[in-house]
C-alpha cells in the first residue's frame, strides 16, 4: 500500500470502534468537536511524510525498495537512533510542541520485542519471532497508526495481579482456544488509542509464575469486538487560537482502555504465559520509549524558552539580571537534556539480532533530569511573564467598541509590542503552563514514560556498582 495521505488515514478511523466521551458513544472520532482535534493533530504525522522537503528525514526504502515511514526502521547503530531522535523532534515541532505519538510508541514496542522474541526463540523455540516479523511487515506496508497499552489499572498496588480483590485489575487471559485467546481487564493512560489503527498490549511489570495468565502481549485492530475506549475529558480546550494558541489545534487523547472478553487470534499473540519474559518486554519497551520521550521534550522546552524571551521583551525586562539568570537556567536545562539524548544514541548497546538500544543509564538520567526540573523551570517562565497569565482580558474585549480602546491603551508593552501581541504571548504561556492543558503537561512531565521512581530504579540497576565499589575499596586499601 505504501505511505498514506492524511485523508486516507482519517478515513481509516471511521471503522465503528467503540469510543465513549462523557458517557456517550462517539459515532465518528474524526467529526467529534473535542476528539477530532487530537485526531487532526495525529494526521500531521502523515502530512510530514508526504512533504518532499522532509522525505529523507521521514521515510526510508524498506526491504522491498518501497518508501516507508522511517519510524518502522529497526535501529542498527547510533546513526539510526540519531535520525530517529531528529524525526521525533521534527514531528513535535510540526505539532507546535505537542507529541504526535501514533507511530513512535508502537515502533518502540516493535524494536523491543524484536530482541525479546529472538531470546524466546533461542531458549523456548517459541513462535513469537515470526509472528512479530509478520506484524511488523503488515503495519509498515499499510502505514498504520499504533497505540500501546502498557499500564494496568493495578488496584491495590501492594499486591500482585493474582492477589487482587478481583482478577481484572490487570489484563489477563481468561480462555485459551484452538484459534486464539480471550482477554479481560483494563489499561490506564493509553495515549491516542482513539487515533490509532492497531492497539498493542504489553505487560506493565515483571511477573511470577502465579501470575502466568497476566504475562500476555498482543495486538488487535481498534474496532475489535469487546474493546472499549473511555476517553478523558481533561485536555478539553476552546476553539480560540487567541486564548489557546497551541491546544486549540494540538492535543493528545488519553483513554481508560477496557477489554471486555476480547478475542485475539494466535497470529496476533506475542506473549502468552511465559512469565520470565514479561519483565524483559516491559523493561525493553521503556528503554526505547524513554529515548523517544526525551526526544519529544526538546521542542516543548524550546517553546518555554522562546515564550519567556518574548514575554521579557514585551515587559521591557529582557536586560534585567534576574531575567537573564532565569533564561540561562532554562537554556542549561534544555542543553543538558539534549546532550544526554545524543550521548544515549552514540553510546548505544547492540543486542541480538542486531538492534541498537539507546544507552539506558544516559536515557533515564535525561528523562529524570527533565522531569525533576520541569516545575521549577515553569515557575521561571511564569515569573518572567507576570500576572497577566491569568488576569488578562478576553479576546472579545479587543474587538468590542466599549472595551477595545481601553485594552489597547493600558495593556501595551515595550515599544513594538501592542496590547494584542503582548496578550498573545501571555496566552501562549498560559496555554502551555497554567491552563487545563498546562496542568496536563505538568503531570505528563512527571508520569509519562514512567515515574521518577521508575527512572531511579533503572539508573541503579544499570550502573556498574561493583566496578565503582572495587575502585573505592582499592583507594581505601581495604583488606591491606
Amino acid at each position: 500500500m505504501g505511505l498514506r495521505t492524511p485523508e486516507q488515514y482519517l478515513e481509516s478511523l471511521r471503522d465503528g470502534r467503540a469510543v465513549y466521551y462523557r458517557g456517550e458513544l462517539v459515532p465518528d472520532v474524526t467529526a467529534h468537536p473535542e476528539l477530532s482535534i487530537g485526531v487532526r493533530h495525529a494526521a500531521l504525522e502523515y502530512a510530514s511524510a508526504q512533504d518532499p522537503a522532509h522525505a529523507d528525514l521521514c521515510t526510508y526504502p524498506d526491504a522491498t525498495g518501497a518508501q516507508s515511514s522511517r519510524y518502522f526502521k529497526l535501529p542498527e547503530g547510533p546513526d539510526d537512533l540519531l535520525r530517529r531522535h531528529l524525526l521525533i523532534e521534527h514531528g513535535t515541532r510540526v505539532g507546535h510542541g505537542v507529541f504526535l505519538i501514533i507511530k513512535e510508541i508502537g515502533s518502540d514496542f516493535l524494536f523491543a520485542h524484536t530482541i525479546v522474541s529472538h531470546q524466546m526463540q533461542e531458549v523456548l523455540k517459541a513462535p513469537y519471532r515470526e509472528r512479530l516479523r509478520a506484524f511488523h511487515r503488515y503495519v509498515e506496508q499499510h502505514d498504520l497508526a499504533l497505540a500501546v497499552a502498557q499500564t494496568d489499572v493495578k488496584g491495590d498496588r501492594s499486591l500482585g495481579p493474582s492477589e487482587q480483590e478481583h482478577p481484572d485489575y490487570y489484563v489477563h487471559i481468561v480462555d485459551r482456544q484452538k484459534d486464539g485467546i480471550v482477554v479481560r481487564g483494563a489499561k490506564a493512560h493509553t495515549t491516542d488509542s482513539v487515533a490509532a489503527n492497531e492497539l498493542i498490549v504489553i505487560p506493565t511489570r515483571a511477573l511470577s509464575e502465579a501470575d502466568r495468565d497476566y504475562a500476555v502481549a498482543f495486538a488487535v485492530p481498534m474496532n475489535t469486538k469487546g474493546l472499549k475506549l473511555i476517553t478523558s475529558p481533561f485536555t478539553a480546550t476552546g476553539p480560540s487560537r487567541f486564548h489557546h494558541p497551541v491546544s486549540a489545534d494540538h492535543k493528545m487523547i488519553e483513554t481508560l482502555t477496557v477489554f471486555d472478553d476480547v478475542f485475539v487470534p494466535w497470529e496476533r499473540v506475542f506473549l502468552a504465559g511465559e512469565t520470565p519474559y514479561a519483565g524483559a518486554l516491559a523493561l525493553g519497551f521503556v528503554q526505547f520509549h524513554r529515548f523517544t520521550a526525551v526526544s519529544y521534550k526538546l521542542p516543548h522546552i524550546d517553546l518555554m524558552i522562546g515564550a519567556a524571551m518574548l514575554a521579557a521583551e514585551a515587559n521591557g525586562i529582557d536586560k534585567a539580571g534576574h531575567v537573564r539568570e532565569k533564561l540561562s537556567r532554562l537554556i542549561a536545562w534544555r542543553e543538558t537534556v539534549r546532550g544526554l539524548t545524543v550521548a544515549a544514541a552514540y553510546e548505544c548497546r547492540r543486542m541480538a539480532p542486531g538492534v541498537a538500544v539507546p544507552n539506558p543509564i544516559t536515557t533515564n538520567v535525561a528523562k529524570q533530569y527533565f522531569a525533576e526540573n520541569y516545575h521549577a523551570m515553569a515557575q521561571k517562565v511564569q515569573d518572567i511573564a507576570g500576572g497577566l497569565l491569568v488576569t488578562g482580558p478576553a479576546e472579545e474585549d479587543l474587538t468590542a467598541p466599549e472595551t477595545k480602546a481601553y485594552v489597547e491603551r493600558y495593556l501595551g508593552g515595550k515599544r513594538g509590542f501592542g496590547a494584542t501581541n503582548r496578550l498573545r504571548i501571555m496566552n501562549l504561556i498560559r496555554d502551555l503552563l497554567t491552563s487545563d492543558f498546562g496542568g496536563y503537561n505538568e503531570v505528563l512531565s512527571i508520569h509519562a514514560e514512567g515515574s521518577l521512581e521508575a527512572q531511579k530504579l533503572t539508573i541503579l540497576r544499570e550502573f556498574d556498582a561493583a566496578k565503582a565499589r572495587a575502585f573505592a575499596a582499592q583507594c581505601a586499601y581495604l583488606g591491606a
